[in-house]
């Protein structure tokens, strides 16, 4: 995107930067704005040392008129190449003082109001994980998905680099998330439409596609599977699939904006790093309903373990 002085401000948003790879910090530096009243969400995966997650953010903040984050997992990872070696809530609440030394908006702030073109409406940055609770087929437990992803090579690099502390799992980190965010959902004034920010989709939906499907224990919380509908959500705008497109599900649409890896992106007709509008919406989504398909198909995870 170019800059375009007087035009109307827009809502945009992109997530799974990993500037990690030359190739994706060049599509961030790339970025402009299209107004000086232009929005952008980014729903995480921006990198993964506290460096870098500096970089891409001030960086986007420098251009925006307000740029909102919310973690991905790789930005939660104790990695070994980063020097802060923070574990748990300590590393995320160092990144939540960081954005706010940016000017960068945080699920720890209040919620602010998107007054632009498509507006009024709450944009809502989540920090929600996962619980296991998006099992494969066959199993009814996290001991059971666990030991079925695992012989099947596909596990998320979560389980070795992102640690609950001082929570005693994921798990319990994630449910304690979702019933702080329910109760700030819940304070917004009922008359305001919402656009909830979060790396993972608040429903099991999107990962239908996934050409792994035990990679779904990774991806998000059944604790949030009326959320669309409880909170009266305009657009759901969420990351970590890599597999960006529209879908609608009971009404309401969900928008996966990832980049993904350059071995994924490269694949897909278009030039790459494109922001993808929220509000104004498109005029026209190219979904046909709760599994429609982007032009990209599903990317599978490399290697025995996937990095998402």
């Amino acid at each position: 995107m170019t800059s375009s002085a007087g035009a109307p401000g827009k809502l945009w948003a992109i997530s799974d930067l990993h500037i990690g790879y030359e190739e994706n910090r060049a599509l961030v530096e790339r970025m402009h704005p299209g107004s000086g009243d232009d929005w952008l969400l980014v729903a995480g995966d921006v990198a993964e040392t506290v460096a870098d997650v500096r970089w891409a953010l001030g960086t986007l903040a420098d251009r925006f008129r307000r740029v909102v984050w919310v973690p991905g997992n790789h930005e939660l990872w104790t990695h070994p190449k980063d020097p802060v070696d923070l574990r748990g809530v300590a590393r995320y609440e160092h990144l939540v003082e960081m954005c706010r030394e940016l000017g960068v908006t945080t699920p720890e702030d209040p919620y602010p109001v998107w007054a632009g073109a498509g507006g009024p409406a709450v944009v809502a940055p989540l920090f929600l994980l996962y619980d296991y609770s998006f099992l494969p087929p066959g199993c009814a437990t996290k001991a059971e998905g666990l030991e079925y992803a695992h012989g099947t090579g596909v596990v998320c690099s979560d389980e070795y680099l992102l640690h609950p502390d001082p929570y005693p799992s994921r798990e319990a980190w994630c449910r304690a998330r979702v019933a702080e965010t329910g109760r700030r959902l819940a304070e917004i004034p009922a008359e305001l439409p919402v656009i909830p920010v979060n790396h993972y989709p608040l429903h099991r939906h999107p990962t239908d596609v996934l050409w792994y499907p035990e990679f779904a224990m990774w991806c998000g919380t059944s604790l949030t599977a009326d959320w669309h509908r409880r909170f009266r959500v305009d657009t759901m705008v969420y990351g970590h699939l890599h597999i960006p497109r529209t879908t609608w599900h009971e009404g309401v649409r969900f928008e996966e904006v990832s980049v993904g890896y350059p071995r994924e992106w490269r694949k897909r007709p278009g030039p790459p790093g494109r922001l993808r509008p929220i509000l104004p919406p498109p005029t026209t989504s190219g979904a046909t309903g709760a599994t429609a398909k982007s032009a990209s198909a599903p990317v599978a995870p490399s290697g025995p373990e996937a990095t998402r």
